[in-house]
């Protein structure tokens, strides 16, 4: 059984759909969706929140902090400190994971292809 990376059809359109049926691109689009699925449902959770306190909440988002700063200013800044923080552990987490993947995946298609160009 070989592990290898079938040689993608010569046409432009065919060669998209032989990667995207390969074990290589399966193993990519999964490690990519570990991150953004979760992430992107906690995200939305936390934002959904931030919506609903600050329509039915408002006693509470309008509790006093520290002088004219209330709970819903720091829930807003929080919004923007969640974003920057989800985009940092992104480019970590494809640095680490996603990108080593995508990389071995190019090497073998052009390989494949290289190898198929030549005959």
């Amino acid at each position: 059984m070989s592990t290898e990376t079938p040689a993608p059809a010569d046409t432009g359109e065919n060669r998209y759909v032989a990667v995207a049926r390969t074990p290589e691109f399966d193993a990519l689009r999964s490690t990519l969706r570990r991150f953004v699925f979760p992430v992107s449902v906690a995200f939305l959770l936390w934002y959904a929140l931030y919506v609903l306190l600050s329509a039915y909440a408002r006693d509470f988002m309008s509790t006093k902090v520290v002088g004219h700063i209330n709970i819903a200013l720091i829930f807003g800044l929080l919004q923007f400190v969640s974003t920057f923080l989800i985009a940092w552990l992104y480019a970590r987490y494809a640095d680490r994971r996603v990108d080593p993947l995508a990389d071995d995946l190019r090497a073998k298609i052009e390989g494949s292809e290289g190898a198929t160009s030549d005959e």
